[in-house]
């Protein structure tokens, strides 16, 4: 089997980072794979692809809609041979299905996070439309799938849930606080997604700021990049905290970052199913997260992780110091955590689920 990944952003967001994961395991587990990605992009995407020997191709997309780079993709399918395509997120859901129909292949949709497409209905009419030219759709978690259905008046049966999953090799210690001159006794909250105003970080800069009276040592460290850094600079200037928080930037060290926590969190206001959850799942530490999404499923409703209520800071704090006042709830958590992310959330099991639904739309 060759599968055909197609996506319309190249950046280190979790869809991306998703694709990149499930194609090196086809390169491995007896399929192939190959990536579509944009031609003008910045190419982290495609640099990760190349670097797991998955080939890469890239095409532009120039208006909003065009026949001929529908056409330019069938080409592409056909040169490849690919024997099923597999399209992430709205753009690509739409011109994936066109091509692969005129390439006569069957086609699959992930979907990954927000409810982007819903707000305007020519995309909701579209997005339907590709739905049905495709053989599967699927969304990595079960709220997502049911806004989804709902959107699209879809039947809640057509969309199916498929959890995503990581590849994770621990680090077995950190240089992050010797990075950061940070004493070892110097308790450190750890945030990993880029910076944006859907990640939620303003509140955890606002619990960082509420605990700094108990916690007079406190810091704060997020790694991730995007248009919020400068006024999360200025919240914390103002807060009289800046010198706590620690802007990392993107990091291709996450598992080094991740190391250095004493406990992780995730503030998000709206998530499917994040990959840096299941990172810090694997790495064994202590998290705090918002209830959004498949979140709560991810921690098993707070057996692996404590939950709060997302947009929260003053929820945020009190989890965060009950992590932080109890090494031994702090350990437990790590590990339940890590348990539960090995049995459920690994690459290959992801894999399998796709490949058993590749296996079924081509039947």
């Amino acid at each position: 089997m060759r599968v055909a990944h197609l996506i319309e952003s190249d950046g280190p967001g979790g869809a991306e980072r998703m694709l990149a994961q499930l194609a090196a395991a086809q390169q491995t587990n007896g399929s192939s794979a190959f990536a579509i990605v944009p031609a003008d992009g910045e190419g982290w995407l495609g640099r990760e692809l190349a670097a797991a020997g998955v080939a890469v191709e890239t095409a532009r997309l120039d208006k909003p809609f065009s026949p001929p780079f529908a056409r330019q993709l069938a080409a592409t399918l056909r040169r490849q041979g690919a024997s099923v395509v597999h399209s992430h997120e709205f753009t690509m859901a739409f011109y994936g299905a066109w091509a692969a129909r005129l390439a006569g292949v069957p086609h699959v949709i992930t979907m990954h996070g927000g409810r982007y497409y819903a707000g305007r209905w020519r995309r909701r009419v579209a997005l339907r439309a590709a739905i049905g030219l495709s053989g599967g759709v699927v969304a990595v978690s079960d709220p997502l799938a049911k806004s989804l259905a709902r959107d699209l008046w879809l039947r809640r049966t057509r969309v199916e849930t498929i959890a995503n999953g990581v590849r994770f090799t621990a680090a077995p210690r950190s240089t992050l606080r010797a990075e950061l001159g940070l004493p070892d006794d110097a308790p450190l909250i750890v945030s990993v997604g880029n910076l944006y105003t859907v990640k939620g970080h303003t509140h955890l800069v606002e619990a960082l700021t509420s605990l700094t009276s108990t916690y007079p040592r406190l810091h704060l460290a997020i790694a991730g990049r995007g248009d919020c850094a400068r006024a999360l600079e200025r919240q914390a200037e103002d807060a009289g905290v800046r010198a706590r928080v620690h802007l990392l930037g993107l990091r291709e060290d996450v598992a080094n970052v991740l190391a250095a926590a004493d406990v992780f969190v995730l503030p998000s206001l709206s998530e499917g199913l994040p990959m840096a959850l299941l990172e810090a799942m694997f790495a064994g530490r202590p998290i705090v997260a918002s209830a959004v999404g498949d979140v709560p499923v991810a921690l098993a409703n707070g057996v692996a992780g404590l939950l709060v209520p997302p947009g929260d800071p003053a929820a945020l704090a009190v989890a965060i110091a009950r992590v932080l006042a109890s090494p031994f709830e702090a350990k437990h958590l790590g590990c339940s955590a890590q348990i539960r992310a090995a049995a459920e959330y690994g690459v290959r099991r992801m894999a399998e689920r796709y490949a058993d639904l590749y296996e079924r739309v081509g039947a």
